[in-house]
């Protein structure tokens, strides 16, 4: 199911392509009738499906490292947000500790999805194909910011 989702993500004539693939357009050893442009037909869209599933495989991860980077920045706010609750006069010196604790923890986690975001456009623009969909971008790029539920 999940190999049929990432299809979809495939540029069109290339899914089409892997989906069409039937068993007379694999080229067989014993199939004598073969041609070199045959060989080099079948190894370009190997090449071809390889990027694309590198690429997508590469967009994935980085996805995901920023999911565990929200997530993990929204737990620890949550705990800041408890203790900045607390009156002055009532926090103890370990809470104000944690509170600072927490805003350097916070800050760290919040210039690593930063350094994340920058490597992917960075990356993006060294290849002719970017490296996130808009979407994956976009995504990446909104998530934590201002309008972001976590910030």
């Amino acid at each position: 199911m999940q190999i049929a989702s990432t299809l979809k993500h495939l540029p069109e004539q290339l899914y089409f392509d892997l989906v069409c693939l039937s068993a007379d357009d694999v080229i067989s050893m014993a199939d004598s009738t073969i041609t070199v442009e045959d060989i080099e037909g079948e190894l370009f869209r190997i090449e071809r499906i390889r990027d694309i599933l590198v690429r997508r495989e590469s967009e994935l991860r980085y996805m995901m490292d920023d999911i565990q980077l929200c997530k993990e920045i929204t737990r620890l706010k949550q705990e800041l947000q408890k203790l900045v609750s607390i009156p002055d006069k009532d926090k103890s010196k370990e809470d104000r500790e944690r509170e600072e604790k927490l805003l350097q923890q916070i800050n760290k986690l919040v210039e690593t999805r930063d350094f994340l975001v920058d490597d992917v456009a960075f990356k993006s623009q060294q290849t002719s194909a970017p490296l996130l969909t808009k979407t994956g971008l976009t995504l990446l790029k909104d998530c934590c910011g201002f309008t972001c539920s976590v910030m």
